[in-house]
């Protein structure tokens, strides 16, 4: 199955493609992520003033997303919790990718499938909103329930968040890659060699 139809939901009342039904789902996790919103707020709007971007208007004042359109990009937390249920059916997917006719296989398709995972769910799981939720509100971790395991969770994803650009750009290409993998497979136009 594509990523983009992960996971199937077929009813009777929607006319259009399945994939509308979920795609809005990771759509809205990147439009309000914090790193595409520097790319964009910088490269289309100038503002906040990068380095080597001026301001087109002098007296304007950077008022954060406080105000309507950007307030809108205050829910990129709870796309973040449905962008997480989302990646449990794209493993779903990848373990059913490994049955070949009951026996145990990879093929090409099962390695693409594999490799978009691996990056959708780094760029999901490296992302600064589940940072703050682990622990980034906490002033004390030794304070707090479970305080040793939530300073170690959150070391590592604070680790991860270092290439959070680099998981959005690789997991962006490779997930238009996968389906189009997967589509052109299915429509014969390709075949995906069984490796083991």
């Amino acid at each position: 199955l594509s990523p983009f139809y992960s996971p199937e939901l077929i009813v009777d009342w929607w006319k259009w493609s399945p994939a509308f039904l979920i795609l809005w789902i990771p759509g809205g996790f990147r439009i309000t992520c914090y790193y595409y919103r520097k790319a964009y707020y910088r490269s289309f709007f100038l503002h906040p003033m990068a380095c080597s971007v001026g301001d087109q208007r002098a007296n304007r004042i950077y008022n954060g997303e406080a105000k309507l359109p950007w307030l809108f990009q205050n829910v990129h937390r709870y796309f973040l919790y449905l962008a997480l249920f989302i990646l449990i059916p794209l493993w779903l997917d990848v373990l059913r990718a490994f049955n070949f006719g009951g026996k145990f296989g990879v093929g090409v398709g099962t390695l693409v499938l594999l490799v978009n995972t691996v990056l959708l769910s780094g760029y999901t799981l490296s992302c600064h909103s589940l940072r703050h939720l682990v622990g980034g509100k906490l002033d004390c971790f030794s304070c707090a329930p479970m305080g040793k395991l939530r300073h170690g969770i959150w070391e590592r994803l604070s680790r991860a968040n270092h290439f959070h650009m680099v998981w959005a750009w690789t997991s962006l290409f490779m997930v238009g890659f996968a389906d189009l993998y997967v589509r052109l497979c299915s429509m014969g136009v390709w075949i995906d060699f069984k490796l083991l």
